[in-house]
């Protein structure tokens, strides 16, 4: 018998999870769904990176301000999914000082909170940096460990009703006129949806999704490389997250762990977000790069890689060079794709899911004449104190990876 359900989120990454959180607490029947595990796609593969903003003051100031907010929220709602490093942002003698100033003053227009640190003085908080760093700027960055948050999300949306669906394709959608009357689930769940709104909230692969109801979401995956390293001269427990100050390049963002830091990044443009192939080179490019700021990393021991592939939308880019493609979230509707009950929530990044859940939210409790206000930003997140608490919920929703793989492996220590 089908499941009926006001609303079908397709998708269980950490925007997917949160916005079945968002609309669990205000009132509407969920389902979520997700082909694999939760966060197996772009989530649970990324660099962990809790944006300050401060990598895109400069260059797009909305979403920095965005991220900045976002940050703060997820200081007050996240618990242990979050840990609170700080982060430097690091001038090389080679790197173009106006660049720097350039960062500083941005930040400062934007409202992210820095300051400007001498290079002897950083060195005296991290003594494996470079010996070149001439100075440092200090945001308020963070570590995200990403199954623990999207694994919360998914519990406090099933506290709420919302049921989550695990290892449940969606196979096909069939349309009645210019709504989508079901959509087929494959997996464990084998069983159709009757839903009322679909949110198409599959990240990298939204535009396939789409693609089953003739709907053209222009898509561009991007693949980047991670590598976690151990070195005893790293001290990574009492390590900001370290980004070069420069122009966004591959080899520029090194995030602490508690044993392990991890190093990133690459951007490369790919066809297929499954079959997105992988290059030795793009572990040299990163080991080398880091290692300009943070020399122990060249020669450490590697403990694990991967690959993430990032969900960048590019309808209308002259160029589909992918550091030229915006970071920020889409929310799109598909009434003129003659499709009324589905909406596609594309782009953004991890630090901003929950305004990305938010707007979504937003959009659907309009449709279906709900006047009740996002609660999100005010409400911690369960377990958000116990960390064995979420990773009971990680192992329940089969939402480990490789992001966070070291530190949520045992709960019984905080990250």
């Amino acid at each position: 018998m089908p499941i009926q359900t006001d609303v079908l989120v397709i998708g269980g990454g950490a925007t997917g999870a949160g916005t079945a959180r968002d609309l669990a607490l205000r009132g509407l029947d969920v389902a979520l769904v997700d082909r694999d595990g939760l966060a197996a796609g772009t989530s649970s593969r990324s660099h962990g990176l809790c944006h300050s903003g401060a990598r895109y003051a400069e260059s797009d100031p909305a979403g920095a301000e965005e991220c900045i907010r976002e940050r703060e929220v997820l200081g007050e709602i996240a618990g242990a999914c979050v840990r609170d490093t700080g982060g430097l942002f690091v001038q090389l003698e080679d790197d173009d000082p106006s660049y720097f100033a350039a960062k500083r003053d941005a930040c400062e227009e934007v409202g992210i909170p820095t300051t400007e640190r001498e290079g002897d003085d950083v060195r005296a908080e991290v003594p494996a940096l470079a010996a070149d760093v001439e100075r440092a700027l200090s945001v308020p960055d963070a570590v995200i460990y990403p199954s623990r948050l999207v694994a919360a999300n998914a519990a406090a949306a099933r506290e709420h009703g919302a049921r989550i669906l695990t290892h449940a394709p969606v196979e096909g959608m069939r349309l009645e006129g210019d709504r989508i009357a079901a959509v087929r689930l494959g997996g464990r769940v084998d069983d159709a949806v009757e839903a009322d709104f679909v949110v198409n909230a599959a990240g990298a692969w939204a535009g396939r999704v789409a693609a089953m109801d003739e709907i053209d979401v222009e898509m561009q995956p991007n693949r980047g490389v991670m590598v976690s390293v151990r070195d005893d001269a790293l001290e990574p427990a009492a390590m900001p997250v370290l980004n070069r100050c420069r122009e966004p390049a591959d080899g520029d963002i090194v995030v602490p762990h508690r044993d392990e830091v991890v190093l990133g990044t690459t951007s490369v443009d790919v066809d297929d977000p499954d079959d997105h192939g992988t290059a030795d080179w793009e572990l040299e490019r990163v080991r080398e790069e880091c290692a300009r700021m943070l020399p122990p990393v060249a020669d450490a021991e590697r403990v694990r890689t991967w690959w993430g592939v990032r969900p960048l939308y590019a309808p209308d880019e002259a160029t589909r060079e992918s550091r030229g493609i915006s970071r920020g979230f889409f929310l799109l509707e598909h009434d003129a794709d003659g499709v009324a009950n589905m909406a596609s929530i594309v782009g953004g990044k991890l630090t901003t899911y929950r305004a990305m859940a938010e707007a979504t939210a937003d959009l659907v409790c309009d449709r279906f004449g709900v006047d009740e206000p996002c609660v999100t930003a005010g409400r911690r997140l369960p377990g958000a104190d116990d960390p064995e608490r979420l990773d009971a919920f990680v192992a329940e929703f089969d939402a480990a990876g490789p992001a966070d793989a070291d530190i949520v492996s045992d709960g019984s220590r905080l990250g």
